[in-house]
């Protein structure tokens, strides 16, 4: 039997259409969460989306479209999904996110804008409208997907590390304000960010597949991550997900302002 422990908790997890925020609702959903995903897509992904994520649970799930360049629509969302969760969500995921790789010098200053906007100021946003009402129960967990780009830097990529940069910061930052809310049995507010390294989605099969070099995908896998992960395997979403419903738990209260690497020691290095 599965360990419903977040059931009569709902949760927001951007950027979950697919991949990693994917992989989170429904691990949210399994442990009894009922979960509202948000993110991009045709109409009939979202509703797989929404298929999958219910499938993994009780069923409830909905869809969020807002536009995360738009405080604005950031500001409607978090009101509509006050009233869908009686009060406020429980759990905030900021797992949105987009990235332009170019040299500095090259980078388009609407790519700028657009990736600070989605990988930094929507969960600013979403953070200071969520988490009153989270102090208020005495409960309440934020979940950060930031990336080892918030911990170390890597050339062409001045956006996307600023923004993970800044997320891990801004994640600290609200740690401290709330780390006396609630308590051990309460389960307190708890503010992370999960700091993944390679992870095995659709959007890099052509980089293995380009690195394979007329052998296997593991080989391909292994070419790829050898500058940087000493590990040389992937992560699977499922298994950030795995993380992230940890942190939920109320077990985890004393667990607060870290930024925790997932990345085969790309870091330690």
């Amino acid at each position: 039997m599965s360990d419903t422990f977040l059931l009569g908790r709902t949760a927001l997890v951007t950027g979950s259409t697919s991949g990693i925020g994917l992989a989170i609702a429904k691990g949210l959903a399994a442990a009894g969460a009922k979960v509202a995903i948000n993110g991009l897509g045709s109409p009939e992904q979202i509703a797989s989306a929404i298929a999958e994520v219910d499938a993994a649970g009780d069923g409830g799930t909905r869809h969020f479209g807002a536009d995360l360049r738009d405080p604005a629509a950031i500001e409607a969302m978090m009101a509509d999904l006050a009233g869908w969760s009686n009060g406020g969500i429980d759990i905030l995921v900021n797992n949105a996110g987009i990235q332009h790789a170019v040299p500095l010098h090259e980078m388009p200053v609407g790519k700028w804008n657009d990736i600070i906007a989605i990988n930094l100021s929507s969960a600013f946003h979403t953070m200071r409208l969520a988490m009153p009402a989270m102090a208020g129960r005495g409960y309440g967990r934020v979940v950060n997907i930031a990336s080892v780009h918030g911990l170390v830097a890597s050339k062409d990529k001045a956006p996307y590390v600023a923004s993970k940069f800044g997320i891990v910061g801004l994640s600290k930052v609200a740690a401290l304000e709330y780390a006396a809310q609630g308590n051990r049995d309460s389960g307190g507010v708890t503010v992370n960010c999960i700091c993944p390294g390679w992870v095995e989605t659709p959007l890099i099969e052509p980089q293995i597949e380009a690195r394979m070099q007329g052998g296997s995908c593991d080989d391909g896998v292994r070419a790829l991550l050898a500058e940087k992960q000493p590990s040389l395997r992937m992560t699977l979403p499922a298994e950030i997900a795995a993380l992230a419903v940890f942190l939920c738990r109320r077990e985890a209260h004393n667990i607060t302002g870290t930024a925790m690497p997932v990345d085969g020691g790309w870091t330690a290095q």
